[in-house]
């Protein structure tokens, strides 16, 4: 396989359960030792073995952080899967901090939508980000990772941060238009980890603390490949305002067990269980795909197909749970969906902010939270160094046991 015939990313990740248990099976001997010895080194779009390469996976919540964590952690020792665990709960961390900072999300699509303005206003600017999206900016690393991002919806997470670092200090490109690309075209997009990672790189995020991409780096764990000439050798912190107040952690919305209910599920969470187990018996089901909102451009074709192939894989596994299931076209509909149908309440897996959370503002849809993101966001106050301290205790939850 070369650069100039990738695997389709729908064949490289299938949007089925099944396809992420094994690929979760593929890569439990690897996730001890083995994943931190090798997780910073990009070898090339056909050789990302030394990680998990599950987020697709758990983006749509095919499969769960809990599930992971819990098989990881039944084959290998916690200080052995140290840094896979870390990996897996930093997801966790970046959601629970914009749940209780949801304005930060609003303030990077105002940035975003002045960007875009820039951008048709001004000639070079255009030219400039036109180039850095079709990987034609003459920096060899950074163009191929422009290619394999469109290619393959994929990108190592090392070169996801080379990648915004040339975008921010070399290019002197918006960091929004950057965020912007990787949302459009990462099957994994996710709108926290994708919006505070680029602000980390930014400096915007830790303030005073932004990130380089240095050519020693580049060179050292790339195998060699590429060590680019031409890049910035500072990267002065993004001045910003300071961090919005900090919110309440969210709590499930209460439901009635006796009522008439439907579930609505969208991209955010496939994985409806957690709420059967609480007593939900859905009379109907509809799923809302919100995933138009994650751009005012258009999403890559792969990514909408990659969430439509997700839903009908999990409404094939839940049929006998689901009672009739809806596609509903917008937010708009679910009203006269859930008149129709008889229901007295609509319940849904907690939606983040981002698309979903925006569609459903305002419609009365009950949302409950996870016995994990419950238990994690009310410690998502600072940095994730402050967070990881309760780690333990949340394995514990996870697995059942001591996690030592």
């Amino acid at each position: 396989m070369t650069d100039t015939a990738p695997l389709p990313p729908l064949d490289r990740f299938p949007p089925t359960r099944a396809a992420g248990l094994e690929r979760l099976r593929d890569f439990l001997p690897r996730a001890g030792a083995d994943y931190a010895r090798r997780r910073n080194h990009d070898m090339g779009r056909d050789a990302h073995d030394g990680v998990s390469q599950l987020s697709p996976w758990i983006r749509r919540r095919l499969i769960t952080e809990e599930e992971v964590l819990a098989a990881v952690l039944a084959r290998h020792s916690r200080n052995a899967a140290e840094k896979f665990v870390q990996e897996v709960v930093w997801r966790t961390f970046w959601k629970g901090w914009l749940e209780r900072r949801p304005s930060v999300w609003t303030m990077y699509r105002a940035g975003l939508a002045r960007a875009l303005d820039r951008v048709a206003t001004e000639g070079g600017l255009r030219r400039d980000w036109e180039a850095a999206c079709h990987g034609e900016t003459g920096i060899d690393a950074f163009d191929a990772w422009a290619r394999e991002l469109v290619e393959t919806g994929y990108l190592h997470n090392h070169a996801r941060m080379w990648f915004a670092s040339i975008w921010i200090f070399t290019l002197r490109l918006p960091w929004e238009l950057g965020a912007d690309f990787f949302l459009r075209h990462l099957l994994d997009g996710d709108p926290a980890s994708n919006t505070l990672s680029w602000r980390w790189v930014a400096g915007l995020q830790t303030k005073g603390k932004s990130y380089l991409a240095r050519p020693d780096n580049i060179a050292k764990y790339t195998g060699g490949r590429f060590r680019p000439e031409g890049l910035a050798t500072s990267a002065p912190p993004f001045d910003g305002p300071e961090h919005p107040p900090l919110g309440p952690a969210p709590v499930s919305d209460p439901i009635d067990p006796a009522a008439p209910t439907g579930l609505l599920l969208t991209e955010e969470d496939l994985a409806p269980g957690f709420l059967f187990e609480s007593g939900v018996q859905p009379r109907a089901t509809a799923f809302l795909d919100c995933t138009a909102g994650l751009s005012p451009l258009a999403v890559a074709p792969h990514v909408s197909a990659h969430v439509a192939g997700a839903m009908e894989d999990t409404a094939a596994r839940w049929s006998e749970r689901f009672g009739p299931v809806t596609r509903l076209g917008s937010a708009d509909q679910i009203a006269d969906w859930a008149a129709r149908e008889g229901l007295a309440q609509v319940v849904t897996p907690w939606p983040c902010t981002g698309p979903a959370a925006d569609a459903l503002a305002g419609t009365g849809v009950l949302r409950h939270v996870r016995a994990l993101d419950a238990a994690a966001w009310p410690h998502a106050t600072h940095g994730f160094f402050r967070f990881k301290t309760h780690i333990p205790a949340l394995l514990g939850q996870v697995t059942g046991r001591d996690a030592a």
